[in-house]
């Protein structure tokens, strides 16, 4: 590798300043505008002499017709204000699904159960070691009871037995954590994409904790890995319209009955990918929850893309040739992904970005439409806009194709790749296992901002922001990252020989 000459070192030193002052002289623009003025202004009053201040004085005197006048206009305008403005939404606490010891699926272990259950296709066995090999994953990702079994009882029974376990534990850890009675939940939103029974598993939820007859519950199903931010965008919706409420979402995937049994690579993937896990979440609009609340929501876009046949088609639950149902991931998969998060960034941009970063971008495209269309566009710089970004960890792929789009570091995406590597692809409760290694780290301060993107089938690409509301603590004998997280990050090298 040639050596960096001290010119090109000084000249990029120099343009990161340059960038620097650019920043600060546009997101500052009216402060220091208003600075001379006030000085301007100070100093004309210094000339002044008492006579002169006094009269000034008189002069701005209102009698009390005029000043009763303003005073109720001042509080009709105010009063119209408050009560048009959206309710503040909080995130109170969360807690996720740590499966026990005795679940975990080792390489190896994994390994000997394909070789067992695909014994007369030895090509499936070597591609799903190949993958496994590239994905990313650690040694200590879980999978359920069922799966264990050789060959898996993939059965309703089953399936419900992982559902009660994931969920009610995750519950359960949420009301220790907030001390919320079940009884006084008002909203209940339970999203889990591939396993949809009768009774659904909000009602299953219901039955558990014997909640309220009035309570507000809702069932999500087939919305993929983006599902827990759709079920925070309608507990938003919703804490709208209920004041003094609350909401508890329940984000989960049950991998019992979806497990692949067949030859189709496509369908395969998910085998290798896919792990359990689930999270709780409590959000908020009574002001008593304000000072112990972790977050405040700020903004929730969502992008759908089934329009496109192929986005439509790029994550698609079907069956093969030999009759066996399983998740079909398109090649095409990464750059629909791409276009989608494209489409998102457009909305969320305006929304959180700086002026100096959509001065430049609003520069650039006016640029391309006028002088030049083969100019660059130019990728906000989002690391302006937030301090923590919780990218789905649906695979080292994607992990990689949201660093390289986005600009992000290393440490950017620290969490989702770590979280991957402890706990696989738990589909749309990945975010909050990243949320809570950020905290387990002690990296969240009062008014970080964090950047939760979720991806998920039909095609959407949906994100959630965040600020927090109080430094948090990394916690020392409790939470999902408590016995691990001295050893993390670690190294995860390009390919692990099994």
């Amino acid at each position: 590798m040639p050596p960096i000459s001290s010119e090109t070192s000084n000249s990029s030193v120099n343009l990161k300043y340059v960038k620097l002052f650019y920043q600060y002289l546009v997101n500052h623009f009216i402060t220091i505008a208003l600075i001379p003025v006030a000085l301007g202004v100070l100093i004309e009053a210094t000339h002044l002499g008492p006579n002169e201040l006094l009269g000034l004085w008189r002069s701005l005197q209102f009698d009390p017709v005029h000043l009763l006048c303003t005073s109720f206009l001042l509080v009709l305008v105010a009063t119209v204000y408050f009560m048009s403005k959206p309710q503040t939404i909080f995130l109170v606490d969360y807690a996720c699904y740590k499966p026990p010891v005795m679940l975990r699926v080792p390489f190896s272990t994994f390994m000997e159960h394909s070789r067992l259950i695909l014994k007369d296709s030895p090509k499936s066995v070597e591609f799903q070691m190949r993958i496994l090999e590239r994905s990313g994953l650690g040694e200590e990702t879980c999978l359920p009871p069922a799966i264990h079994f050789i060959p898996p009882k993939l059965d309703m029974a089953e399936a419900r037995e992982e559902a009660e376990m994931v969920i009610f534990s995750a519950m359960d850890s949420l009301f220790e954590k907030t001390r919320l009675k079940p009884r006084d939940i008002d909203i209940l939103i339970v999203n889990c994409s591939l396993f949809s029974p009768t009774p659904s598993l909000s009602a299953m939820v219901v039955n558990k904790y014997k909640l309220r007859s009035n309570i507000k519950s809702f069932n999500l199903s087939g919305m993929g890995c983006s599902a827990g931010l759709i079920s925070i965008d309608l507990a938003r919706d919703l804490l709208q319209v209920y004041p003094n409420s609350n909401a508890v979402i329940v984000s989960t995937e049950i991998i019992t009955p979806n497990y692949y049994k067949g030859n189709e690579r496509a369908m395969l993937l998910p085998n290798c990918l896919f792990r359990m896990g689930g999270a709780a979440i409590l959000l908020s609009n009574r002001r008593s929850d304000r000072s112990r609340a972790k977050y405040r929501l700020m903004h929730v876009v969502r992008t759908h893309k089934g329009g496109d046949d192929k986005a439509y088609r790029c994550v698609y639950e079907e069956q093969d040739n030999e009759g066996k149902v399983g998740i079909n991931l398109s090649k095409d998969l990464m750059a629909i992904a791409g276009e989608s998060l494209k489409s998102n960034i457009t909305t969320i941009g305006p929304l959180v970005l700086p002026a100096s970063e959509q001065l430049l971008f609003l520069a650039t495209l006016i640029g391309r439409k006028i002088f030049n269309p083969r100019w660059r566009p130019y990728i906000p710089d989002f690391k302006q806009a937030f301090e923590h970004f919780c990218v789905h960890a649906g695979g080292r792929a994607v992990i990689d194709e949201l660093q390289k789009n986005l600009q992000l570091s290393a440490e950017h995406v620290e969490a989702s790749r770590m979280t991957l590597h402890r706990f696989g692809n738990t589909s749309s409760s990945s975010l909050w296992y990243e949320l809570s290694y950020i905290e387990a780290k002690g990296r969240m301060r009062r008014g970080d901002k964090v950047w939760q993107i979720a991806f998920g089938s039909g095609f959407k690409c949906n994100s959630a922001v965040w600020k927090c509301n109080r430094s948090i603590e990394a916690p020392i004998h409790d939470g999902t990252w408590a016995d691990c997280i001295d050893r993390y990050p670690v190294h995860i090298p390009e390919v692990v020989k099994l």
